[in-house]
């Protein structure tokens, strides 16, 4: 029989520089994607496995509860990643000048 152990891990959320927490959730959205893609081979290998045709389907069934729980935390590392950036912009944007905010003063 073939045994598989896989652990996951919450991605930690704290304080921090807006830097540091757009490296760290880089960092964490490698780490979960290298996650998925051991967990998919793992899946792949339980055919050639050995083990009762029952023993494999459980062997499946938990390691794809696993790539959903990835997958989940992945899109939520995703989208976080999407608002750091639109907040750097829009704080750009408010720091730039624009055209339609300047009046031209006549003396």
């Amino acid at each position: 029989m073939t045994t598989i152990s896989t652990t996951t891990s919450l991605p930690k959320s704290g304080g921090g520089s807006s830097a540091s927490q757009g490296n760290s959730l880089a960092a964490q959205i490698t780490r979960i994607t290298q996650q998925i893609t051991k967990l998919t081979q793992q899946l792949k290998d339980i055919a050639s496995g050995s083990g009762s045709t029952e023993q494999k389907q459980k062997q499946q069934e938990l390691i794809q509860t696993q790539i959903k729980m990835l997958q989940a935390q992945l899109a939520q590392l995703q989208r976080q990643q999407v608002e750091e950036a639109q907040k750097k912009q829009d704080a750009a944007n408010a720091n730039a000048p624009s055209s339609g905010r300047q009046i031209d003063v006549y003396v």
